[in-house]
C-alpha cells in the first residue's frame, strides 16, 4: 500500500502531459537509465511511454502537452515511470508495444524487444520492385520465405507485407516466444505466416525458400557479462551467442544451402561480429547492407555462393 499511496501523492501534484513528461525525463536522467529498445534518449523514451500509455498517436507529443489528465491517468503514468526507473524495465514491456517500420507489435517479457535493422532493409531499394540491381529484383516472384529465430514474429510479418505472394514460415526454439508471435500473426499476417517450434532450420526439413531471414542471438560472452539491467530484463536465450557471438550464425550459414532455392539468399543480422565472421569464412563473399543506424551488422549472401563454398 505504501507504493500506491506514494504514486497517488505524486500524481496529485501534476495536471498536464507536460508535467508528467518533465517528471519522467528528470527521473530518467537522475537514474542514468540505459536506452536502446526503440528509443535513444531519456526524452524519446518518456514520450513513447506517455503517448502509448494514453493511447495517443506516437508521432508527436506537442499537440497534447497542455492536455489535462484525469487522476487515474496520472496515477498510471507515475506508476509506469517509477517502474521504468526502479526496476530498469524497458518501456516496450511496460506498454506492451514495439514498432518496426511503423507497424505496432504486441510484446511482453516472454520475447526480446524487436529492434532489428532487417526491417529497414526489407523495405529498402535493395529489395525493390523490378530493379535489376536489387538483391531481389521482383518482390512478386518470391514464393517462400523463412524467418529463423522469429521471436515476436515481427520480421516474418514484415516479410509478408514486402513479398505479397510469399508463404512465410517462422521458427523459434522458445515456446513462450511462439505464443507471443501467434498473437501478432493473428492480428497482422492475414493467414500467411506459419509458426514452427524447433532449433533453427530443423523443423523445416524438406522445404526450400527464396529467402531465409534471421536475427539470431549474437551477443558474445564478454558483452553478456556487462549487459545493463534493461537488457537483462529480456530472455537470455534471445541474446546469448557464445564466445564470439556467432555460434548460431555459423550453424545457420552451414545449414542454409540445403534449404535455399538456387536463386535464393540468406539475410542475417550479426551485430558487431563482422570481423570474426569473415575470418571464419574467408572464401564467402558477404554483402554488407548498411542502414541509417548500422554499418556492417547485416549481411546478404546468395545460395549460389553458399553452395560453392560448402
Amino acid at each position: 500500500m505504501k507504493r500506491e499511496t506514494a504514486v497517488t501523492d505524486i500524481a496529485t501534484e501534476f495536471l498536464t502531459v507536460r508535467d508528467l513528461l518533465r517528471y519522467a525525463v528528470s527521473r530518467y536522467n537522475a537514474a542514468d537509465l540505459t536506452f536502446g529498445h526503440g528509443t535513444s534518449s531519456a526524452l524519446d523514451d518518456a514520450v513513447f511511454l506517455i503517448l502509448e500509455s494514453l493511447h495517443l498517436p506516437i508521432e508527436d507529443i506537442n499537440p497534447w502537452l497542455e492536455a489535462r489528465l484525469t487522476l487515474d491517468e496520472r496515477r498510471l503514468l507515475v506508476e509506469r515511470i517509477d517502474t521504468r526507473v526502479d526496476e530498469r524495465i524497458p518501456t516496450p514491456y511496460l506498454v506492451n508495444k514495439a514498432y518496426i517500420q511503423g507497424v505496432p507489435f504486441y510484446i511482453d517479457r516472454r520475447v526480446i524487444v524487436p529492434r532489428s535493422f532487417i526491417g529497414e532493409i526489407l523495405f529498402s531499394e535493395r529489395f525493390g520492385e523490378d530493379d535489376e540491381l536489387a538483391l531481389i529484383p521482383n518482390r512478386q516472384a518470391v514464393g517462400a520465405v523463412a524467418d529463423i529465430c522469429t521471436g515476436s514474429g515481427c520480421l516474418a510479418i514484415l516479410a509478408s507485407q514486402v513479398f505479397p505472394n510469399a508463404e512465410i514460415d517462422a521458427v523459434d526454439l522458445s515456446p513462450d516466444a511462439l505464443e507471443v508471435a501467434a498473437i501478432n500473426v493473428d492480428r497482422l499476417a492475414s493467414g500467411r505466416v506459419n509458426l514452427f517450434g524447433g532449433d533453427l532450420l530443423a523443423p523445416l526439413e524438406g522445404r526450400r525458400y527464396d529467402i531465409i531471414i534471421s536475427n539470431p542471438p549474437y551477443v558474445d560472452d564478454e558483452a553478456m557479462a556487462d549487459l545493463p539491467d534493461e537488457y537483462r530484463a529480456e530472455p537470455e536465450m534471445a541474446l546469448t551467442g557464445g564466445f564470439d557471438g556467432l555460434d548460431l550464425v555459423r550453424r545457420l550459414i552451414d545449414q542454409a544451402p540445403n534449404f535455399l532455392n538456387d536463386d535464393g539468399g540468406l539475410l542475417c543480422e550479426i551485430g558487431t561480429g563482422r570481423e570474426a565472421l569473415e575470418l571464419s569464412y574467408p572464401s564467402l563473399p558477404f554483402q554488407w547492407l548498411d542502414t541509417a543506424e548500422s554499418e556492417g551488422e547485416v549481411f546478404w549472401i546468395t545460395a549460389a555462393d553458399l553452395k560453392r563454398t560448402n
